[in-house]
């Protein structure tokens, strides 16, 4: 044991004794000290348990250089000896778990982990995330009320053959991170209608062209009657860029706005406006001289640079699709009032754009479980369908074919957030025995936290 940063032995003197049974296995052995020591250990159980601890939360060769500091020296697979040794917690199965998987290898190698949805409590850890480990390990537990996953097909159909009587919550989140998506793809489609009320028109490059060609070439094979797969295939594109382009009503000039970091030149900007506007043909070196005596503390080149971009001239376009649907999609009581200010700007620019706004405003009321979201969900359905969004009509008809697990989740107060929690902290374990771990020692690992 460690005193004061230094390596202590006790050395500890027992009585050796006799049975006096006659026949017994064993004839003699030495007595024990309760509290103190374990049969055939040579470390205190204090120690043997901060040991176990240092293991359990470092593992590997980071418990061996902690333990060194610590004035107690201990090899990294003695620490792995001491993980294993500490047994997997043992509970009941809650009647509410969650489901989710992770990425032992990205793209290659996944697992599935289920919790307790209501305590962030480790259940099990399974290999790979397909249907048949799931199922049979929910036919061993049939005492399961309530499942909380994402929109994973393969697990609502797990559960479905084992469960068949357990309720599917389908996780509000992923539920409104599809939403997202779609939405900034139908900010992205009407950007010629909101941003020419916001943007000052910029001179097309070779990236508009394409578009404008590539639109050009699939509506004139959509009016001959030909279907979007044989238009991937005649014109070499993906089937989903087709059907973009298939849902734009003309095609779209949106261009990338420049993202410009801020720069010491930015707080003369308007000095350098006045002072062009009055004298075009002023140098720039007498421009610097100026702002120089203003304060600047910049270079030449970096005014020069300003100016060459245009940046003094005037203002630039600043919204692009991402911060559109951003603003769009962002609580109004947590909007400051030039973001307020630019909504109702790009909201009144486009009429498809307001009702899209309204759609998803309505969408975020649901989230707040309470009974009775089921009914107005079916009404935003209705809404959704009637307003001219293909893509916001695409993500209806993927909460018809969750209905039951999407009813639930806006509904009932289950989610699987916690789960998350435990993916997040399962990323950091896997950080730490990167490419040393096999599976069955990572779940132990998971189990153990």
């Amino acid at each position: 044991m460690p005193v004061d940063g230094r390596q202590v032995v006790d050395r500890l003197r027992v009585r050796r004794l006799v049975c006096p049974v006659l026949g017994c296995g064993r004839q003699t052995f030495r007595e024990q000290v309760p509290g103190l020591l374990e049969h055939h250990q040579r470390r205190t159980v204090r120690l043997t348990r901060q040991i176990a601890e240092v293991a359990r939360e470092l593992c590997g060769r980071a418990a061996a250089r902690l333990s060194g500091q610590l004035a107690v020296p201990v090899s990294r697979t003695t620490m792995l000896r001491w993980l294993w040794r500490l047994p997997a917690p043992e509970a009941p199965v809650p009647a509410v778990i969650g489901v989710d998987d992770f990425a032992l290898r990205r793209r290659h190698r996944y697992a599935t982990i289920i919790t307790d949805a209501v305590t962030g409590r480790r259940i099990e850890v399974l290999p790979g995330r397909d249907a048949d480990p799931l199922e049979a390990w929910l036919r061993k537990h049939p005492g399961i009320q309530v499942v909380c996953r994402d929109g994973s097909a393969t697990y609502a159909e797990a559960i479905r053959r084992a469960l068949p009587d357990a309720v599917q919550v389908s996780d509000r989140w992923h539920v409104w991170r599809n939403l997202c998506g779609k939405v900034q793809l139908e900010v992205r489609a009407h950007a010629d209608c909101w941003a020419a009320a916001l943007n000052p028109p910029l001179p097309g490059g070779v990236h508009e062209q394409t578009t404008r060609e590539r639109w050009n070439k699939i509506h004139t094979l959509l009016g001959q009657g030909v279907g979007l797969l044989d238009c991937s295939r005649r014109l070499g594109l993906a089937l989903n860029t087709v059907k973009r382009y298939a849902r734009m009503p003309e095609p779209t000039g949106l261009r990338i706005a420049p993202a410009y970091r801020p720069t010491l030149v930015d707080a003369y900007r308007e000095h350098l406006r006045r002072r062009r506007t009055e004298e075009p043909g002023l140098p720039v070196l007498h421009l610097f001289h100026e702002i120089k005596e203003l304060g600047y503390t910049g270079s030449l080149n970096g005014l020069h640079k300003y100016l060459n971009q245009g940046r003094a001239d005037g203002d630039r376009p600043v919204t692009t699709a991402s911060r559109a649907a951003r603003l769009l999609l962002t609580d109004p009581d947590h909007l400051r009032l030039k973001q307020t200010a630019l909504v109702e700007k790009i909201t009144a620019a486009c009429p498809e754009i307001s009702e899209l706004a309204n759609l998803v405003s309505d969408f975020a009321a649901l989230l707040t479980p309470a009974q009775g979201n089921d009914v107005k969900l079916t009404e935003w359905i209705t809404a959704t369908r009637a307003a001219a969004l293909p893509h916001l009509h695409s993500f209806a008809n993927g909460l018809e074919l969750d209905r039951s697990a999407v009813d639930a989740g806006l509904t009932l107060p289950y989610h699987n957030g916690r789960t998350e929690g435990v993916n997040t902290r399962t990323k950091r374990i896997m950080r730490q025995m990167h490419g040393r771990a096999g599976f069955d020692l990572l779940r132990h690992r998971i189990l153990l936290q």
